[in-house]
């Protein structure tokens, strides 16, 4: 079978070619360059394409994505359009706003800038989030924000306002690739995924590539087998009940940002400073979990909050609690012949209490789109005497895995909510954990950011 994609409206069959090639490597290759390689990363956004996807509630979206996190044979059946394709022979609004308004100098972030102001045209958001994964190193931000500000409303007759509008948000088709000695398979039923897995037992699962996308750039890591799991409907559900929300494990992170805005705080903090909106249209919540990273965003927050998995197999399914499923560094309690099915987040808080406290915090070098340096969420749930009922204390990058302060948990249950019980587990939290020092920080600052966050989220939430 070959690959098929539409770039730019052309139609293009492509045979014997690698699976894993980057989207951004194949667009210079076939001498598509504008699109600009920067950091390779999903860093610096001087790679962004639009993608024709759909919303949380199924209407047809143009998404900026990360063409260097992007394996080729992911974007089968999709259309992409770059900056290129979007002048369609003459300039779009968007760059003739770029012009007029001096929105470029040396015009290599032109490019991505162009491209994730395309999608936001089309979309109606016309704010600062629109660029948060784009960087610009010589003109300032100043008028690239002045020529989005002015942006108004698509044209009658806009070809790609029409694209739009005849789009019918179908699912993805079933993909079985073979290209330069790799197999790509993309299942649309989770029984396909199962029998995949018994047959290649070695195979690779990936979802929205973010974090392997790094492994293709960084460290040139061949997959003989990757089985794709973003067709597939059973990893794709994301319901509310007045319980709990299930998420599918191969629901995008835009998705549940839009979706589950306002009924998870914590949940809500952190996809906002969960990289940028290149990366949140392809991340999802099952990948960010089964990565088992130390440093992962959204750990700490399932932690937080008491989630659960269902995990299935060939020999049915189970439900693992969160607390319990990280047991090393990059090692959990998952089978290899187990995928992540969903995420359970409960919504009723404890018996007795009367109010839920709930937040996330996270600290790194930059606000969005950038690496942890500690990752921390907390729950408290408060009688009416103001007495602490339930606490949980979540962090990430301040050990192997994802982990609770479950010692200090234990010991706040039945005190009062007062700067006094904050301050005299302070001394105990900084010496709950033993993190590393690198690159990013120290471990005696980790240990410091352990316990002044929760002071930080006493103040917030005091009486």
């Amino acid at each position: 079978m070959a690959l098929h994609l539409t770039i730019n409206g052309e139609s293009i069959t492509l045979e014997n070619i690698s699976p894993t090639m980057t989207l951004l490597e194949y667009l210079r290759h076939s001498r598509r360059v504008g699109t600009k390689e920067g950091c390779a990363d999903g860093d610096c956004g001087a790679c962004t394409i639009a993608v024709l996807g759909h919303r949380a509630d199924g209407t047809p979206q143009y998404q900026a994505m990360n063409s260097c996190l992007i394996p080729l044979g992911t974007m089968a059946h999709r259309q992409i359009i770059t900056v290129e394709g979007g002048a369609n022979n003459q300039l779009h609004p968007v760059q003739e706003k770029m012009v007029e308004l001096g929105g470029s100098q040396c015009g290599y972030c032109t490019p991505g800038f162009i491209m994730s102001m395309f999608a936001a045209y089309y979309d109606g958001s016309h704010n600062d989030l629109t660029v948060e994964g784009n960087l610009c190193r010589c003109t300032g931000y100043l008028p690239i924000r002045r020529a989005l500000q002015s942006l108004s409303s698509p044209e009658p007759g806009d070809p790609f306002q029409a694209r739009l509008e005849q789009s019918d948000g179908e699912l993805l088709p079933a993909l079985d690739y073979g290209g330069n000695g790799q197999r790509f398979y993309r299942p649309t039923q989770l029984s396909d995924v199962l029998n995949l897995m018994q047959t290649h037992p070695d195979a690779t699962l990936v979802a929205g590539a973010t974090d392997l996308g790094l492994e293709l750039t960084h460290r040139r890591q061949q997959y003989p087998v990757l089985i794709s799991l973003e067709a597939v409907q059973e990893l794709q559900g994301l319901n509310q009940t007045s319980d709990a929300v299930t998420i599918g494990a191969a629901v995008p992170l835009s998705h549940i940002k839009d979706a589950l805005h306002g009924v998870f705080p914590a949940l809500d903090e952190m996809l906002h400073w969960f990289a940028a909106r290149q990366v949140r249209n392809r991340a999802t919540l099952g990948g960010n979990v089964g990565t088992a990273s130390p440093i992962g965003d959204l750990p700490p927050v399932l932690l937080a909050l008491d989630a659960t998995l269902t995990l299935a197999s060939v020999k049915g399914m189970r439900e693992v609690a969160i607390a319990t499923f990280f047991t090393g560094y990059r090692q959990t309690i998952r089978h290899p012949d187990e995928v992540i099915v969903s995420i359970h987040i409960p919504k009723p808080i404890t018996p007795g209490a009367t109010r839920r406290l709930s937040q996330s915090y996270k600290v790194g070098k930059r606000g969005t789109d950038d690496i942890s340096i500690v990752a921390a969420v907390f729950t408290i749930d408060l009688d009416q005497d103001n007495h602490i009922l339930l606490a949980r204390l979540a962090y990430g990058g301040v050990a192997a895995t994802p982990i609770r302060a479950t010692e200090i948990e234990n010991s706040l249950v039945g005190q009062p909510w007062t700067i006094d019980t904050i301050q005299a587990v302070k001394p105990q939290l900084q010496s709950t954990f033993t993190p590393l020092s690198d690159l990013r920080a120290s471990a005696e600052y980790r240990n410091r950011l352990v316990a002044n966050l929760f002071e930080k989220f006493f103040y917030e939430f005091s009486p």
